[in-house]
């Protein structure tokens, strides 16, 4: 999985919500240790700060916990992988939503289409 980046919001969070993305869909699964802030900076191109503060969001969400002599490590409480999950979910439909209302499209055309596909 490539890093992108957009100009619409600090790279802290757009990496915050990339690393989240990785662990809701496995990449990094339950348990299991995050490589350490400087590789992850190297990987994404970022300064390793930067990388710090998004990985201090990711346990500030719950989906990471720092362990002095493991490292970081991925959540195992599968409770709040499934919430972060569904609040993605929901994020990514009222993103559809928007665009189709923007189109001229109702929330119930909208709906049929998605059904169509």
């Amino acid at each position: 999985m490539d890093w992108v980046f957009t100009d619409d919001r600090p790279i802290w969070q757009q990496l915050s919500q990339q690393l989240t993305r990785r662990i809701l869909t496995g990449v990094y699964p339950p348990g299991s240790k995050l490589p350490p802030v400087r590789e992850l900076a190297a990987q994404a191109g970022v300064n390793p700060n930067t990388m710090q503060r998004a990985l201090a969001q990711l346990e500030q969400s719950g989906l990471a916990e720092a362990n002095r002599t493991a490292g970081r490590l991925v959540t195992e409480d599968l409770q709040a992988i499934e919430r972060a999950r569904r609040e993605q979910a929901r994020q990514i439909i009222a993103d559809y939503l928007r665009a189709m209302e923007e189109l001229g499209y109702s929330f119930d055309q909208a709906a049929a289409l998605l059904k169509e596909e």
